[in-house]
Parts: structure tokens; C-alpha cells; sequence
């Protein structure tokens, strides 16, 4: 654990040599000259996240649509290349970076829609709520997707003020809200991230001279996908890549609004996604999309800058995950952390350059329709124990699915196989059975209904003649002929 005096005592200007997946970015010039006001007692911070962008979905990832902002962003500041949600769905997911804690903790197990009455548990501890008593004024722009009702809305969970939409785009009515008025019942999807955009360089301009933090959810990539005249047609990747270029231009406006009030050397800046593609976009080889606990449903890109705090051009391979970024923001704050206990670690010694790694225990991979945990990981070995029997995506109710143990668990080693081609359970027993330990150990920490799935789980186990990585066929069904060849 370091604070944030040591942090900041801590940090040099040192450059990472190029690694495996590591993408050159060319530099650019920049010269704005700042106009500093007051500087605030504490950092601000930024946190931003995208809607089903994929893992090589930007230029500094290896994507060919122009991200010339992030890719800036990445080279003065710290790209993490293992950077994983532990939750491959939207409500899920953000539930894990606004409390620290793994989503089955605060009650969100799925996908909230526009009929439901609830949301995440009124009991948790956001963001917000933490930094509120260092004094921090806070704003949640753009999409909340953690309940729609007054009791549920940022407002209600320690923001000051929010400007969005209550849940995604492919959703009716979509609904443009301000605190907690309606303004519109059916927004303009087309200029969502310019107007989240204006929002945000207003509140940073109103907020200069007050530690603030704001939190600014894209709608986009999701489907449908959207963009302003501005960009439609530009990237030459079809809408998908208007979309990521409308991002980048919106992240561009954010640092050059900080530079211009001279907030940069005061603000931590994060850009990241939910979780993975959905049916367009790139999970950057690896293997799966969104909805599902492979690599490419659950590993995205993090970006973070500081200017004079994070090592400029640092590409990490220490595996973080979504759940780290509350600590980490109470630490460099010096806020006191929730009474509840948190899954996240803080990584401000590997943001700072001090550290290169950081020990944890073995991490869970849920998934974002049920109760039900599928793997562990434990450093870079990745154990698949369990899977549902319905194809990733499905739209249709989930009545009717189960989850089946795998007769024989499926180990990887993402060091060398991050595409997860390559089972190695048979060379590896001790670890399949220490990392399954492990896991049995975490789940009494769990609800109720967590422990009770994982139980029914262990009992119903799928056809042993199943292939490695393929989706368990129940007990009952035929063998197939080539079972004993």
C-alpha cells in the first residue's frame, strides 16, 4: 500500500521497453499553454468507460481505426495490456468499478431493463460516496445502467449532479435525464457523445478550483450504434469506427479542457470499457466476445495519465482488474475505504512506477445473467471449471438455461496462450487443484444465492467425452462415436 505523498514522491519520467503486444505510437505536438488558477489540495480524477468496446479496438492495442487522442494518452502516460472486468455485462461491470466489489456482492446479476423496478443494492458504497467527505464535488455523464428509479439514479448514490441516459441504447425509451428530471422521453441517439462531451467540459471548467470526480460512461460502441454528422463516415471502418473516433475526438476535448485550466500535473485520468465486443468490434485475438468468461469478454483496455506522476509511455502487464479502481482512488485521496469488505486492490504503486507487480489471490470470473462463477485465475493461469449450456448473446429469456461443471476442468497458461487454444490441465494437476481450493475457499464470503448455485453447479456435471473448450453437453445426452479413439 503506498500513499499518496510517497506516490507522488515516488514517480520518475522512465520509458518501458516495447513488449509483446505493444503497439509503437507515433508522437504529436501539442501547445496549449495552461491558464492555472488555484490549484485544489487533492488530484481530481476522471474515470471513462465505453460500452462494448473490444480489447483491439484502439490504435495503441493495434487497431487500425484512428484513435490519435488515446493513442496520445497512452504514450505520455501507462497502457495496460491485462487489465480484466471479472463480469462480461454492462450493469455487472459497472457495478464492480463504482464499488470495488464483485457485482454477485451488490445484487446485480443481469442486465437491467427499462421495466425493472430495482437495481444495484442501496447499501453500496460508490465512488462518489467515498471521495464525498474529502470534499470532492462529483458528476455522472452519460450511461448509468444501475437502476432507473429516483432511489437508484447517481444522485441518490452519493453524485452531485448526473446528465445521461438510465440504460443502453438498444433499450425504448431512452430517456435523457438531469439529476433526476426527464428532459427528453426519446433522445437524439445520433448526439449522445456530443452532448455527454459539453457536459463534461463544463463540469471540469465549474469544478477547477474543488477536487472533483467525474464519471463519464460512453453509450458507444453498443448496438445500434450511433454518430453525430460530424464523424458518420469518417474512419472507413463502417459506423462501428465513427463511433470509436467520436470517443477519441470527446477524450481529446476532456485532457485539452485540463490543459488549458492547467489541471493536468492534478488530475488522474482512466479510459477503459465495460467488458468486450458484443457482435461487432474486436476482442484484439483473443478468444470470445461479450457474455461470455473467455479473454475477449473480460479483458479491455486501460489507459491512465498523470501528467509528471505516471512514467510516460509504460505498457503494464500486471494483471489488474475493474475492481481496483475504487481503492486506488481512495488511496491517492486519503478517503477511508466502505465498511463492506472490498475485492479490488490498491494499485497506486504500479501507476506511480514504484512497483512492477502486485500479489493477489486467485480472481473470479462471474458471469452477467446469473449467479453462477465459471473460472479462476490465479497470476497468469486461467482454470475453466464450469459453462451454461445456451450460446453467448442469446436474447431470448434465460428460462431454461443451466450451468454444468465440466467433467474435466480446462487450464491455461495466458503467458503463452492468450487465445486460450491450449488445455494443459492434464500437465498441471496440483494447480488445477490448487487454484479449484482456492475458490472453494472464496465462496462462503459470498450471499447465499452465490453459495447455493455453486453447489448445484458441483452437482450437475456435464458429459465427460465433452471437448476441451466446447460448450458441456448434459448428462443424459449419447456419447459420440469417436468418444473412445
Amino acid at each position: 500500500m503506498i500513499n499518496r505523498r510517497d506516490f507522488l514522491l515516488s514517480v520518475g519520467a522512465s520509458l518501458a521497453t516495447p513488449s509483446l503486444g505493444a503497439i509503437e505510437i507515433p508522437a504529436e505536438q501539442t501547445s496549449h499553454q495552461p491558464t492555472r488558477s488555484n490549484p485544489p489540495t487533492k488530484p481530481n480524477f476522471i474515470v471513462m468507460i465505453c460500452d462494448d468496446l473490444g480489447y483491439g479496438d484502439l490504435g495503441c492495442y493495434g487497431s487500425k481505426i484512428h484513435t490519435p487522442n488515446l493513442d496520445a494518452m497512452a504514450r505520455e502516460g501507462m497502457r495496460f495490456t491485462h487489465f480484466n472486468t471479472p463480469n462480461p455485462t454492462c450493469s455487472a461491470s459497472r457495478a464492480c468499478v463504482l464499488t470495488g466489489r464483485y457485482a454477485q456482492r451488490c445484487g446485480v446479476t443481469r442486465v437491467f431493463f427499462p421495466y425493472d423496478k430495482g437495481g444495484m443494492n442501496l447499501d453500496e458504497s460508490t465512488i462518489a460516496n467515498v471521495l464525498k467527505p474529502r470534499g470532492y464535488t462529483s458528476m455522472c455523464i452519460g450511461k448509468w445502467h444501475l437502476g432507473q428509479t429516483p432511489e437508484y439514479l447517481p444522485t441518490s448514490r452519493g453524485f452531485d449532479h448526473y446528465f445521461g441516459v438510465p440504460y443502453s441504447v438498444d433499450m425504448s425509451p431512452l430517456p435523457m435525464i438531469r439529476d433526476t428530471t426527464i428532459l427528453e422521453e426519446h433522445t437524439d441517439r445520433n448526439l449522445l457523445t456530443q452532448r455527454y462531451t459539453k457536459n463534461a467540459v463544463e463540469f471540469i471548467q465549474s469544478s477547477k478550483d474543488q477536487p472533483f470526480f467525474l464519471y463519464l460512461a460512453y453509450s458507444y460502441p453498443h448496438i445500434p450504434i450511433h454518430a453525430s454528422d460530424k464523424f458518420r463516415g469518417k474512419s472507413k471502418q463502417g459506423i462501428y469506427g465513427d463511433a470509436v473516433q467520436e470517443i477519441d475526438w470527446s477524450v481529446g476535448e476532456i485532457r485539452r479542457t485540463l490543459r488549458e485550466h492547467g489541471l493536468e500535473e492534478n488530475t488522474l485520468v482512466l479510459f477503459t470499457s465495460d467488458h468486450g465486443p458484443w457482435y461487432q468490434g474486436s476482442p484484439g485475438m483473443l478468444r470470445g466476445r461479450k457474455d461470455t468468461s473467455y479473454e475477449g469478454g473480460c479483458r479491455v483496455p486501460l489507459i491512465a495519465s498523470w501528467k509528471g506522476q505516471i512514467p510516460e509511455g509504460k505498457v503494464s502487464e500486471t494483471w489488474t482488474s475493474n475492481l481496483d479502481i475504487l481503492p486506488t482512488l481512495a488511496a491517492l485521496s486519503d478517503a477511508p475505504l466502505p465498511e463492506k469488505p472490498l475485492d479490488g486492490l490498491n494499485i497506486s504503486s504500479l501507476l506511480s512506477g514504484k512497483k512492477d507487480n502486485i500479489e493477489r489471490d486467485v480472481m473470479l470470473y462471474f458471469s452477467g445473467d446469473d449467479w453462477n462463477v465459471y473460472c479462476g485465475r490465479l497470476d497468469h493461469w486461467k482454470l475453466r471449471f464450469a459453462e451454461h449450456d445456451t450460446p453467448p448473446y442469446d436474447l431470448k429469456p434465460l428460462q431454461g438455461r443451466h450451468t454444468y461443471r465440466l467433467a474435466h476442468p480446462e487450464l491455461y497458461d495466458l503467458s503463452d496462450d492468450p487465445m486460450e487454444s491450449y488445455d494443459v490441465a492434464q500437465a498441471n494437476p496440483q494447480l488445477v487443484q490448487q487454484i479449484l481450493e482456492r475458490v472453494d475457499a472464496k465462496i462462503p464470503s459470498f450471499p447465499p444465492t452465490v453459495q447455493q448455485a455453486y453447489q448445484a453447479q458441483q452437482q450437475l456435471v456435464g458429459n465427460p467425452t465433452t471437448s476441451p473448450g466446447a460448450r458441456p453437453r448434459p448428462i443424459n445426452t449419447k456419447a459420440p462415436p469417436w468418444h473412445k479413439t
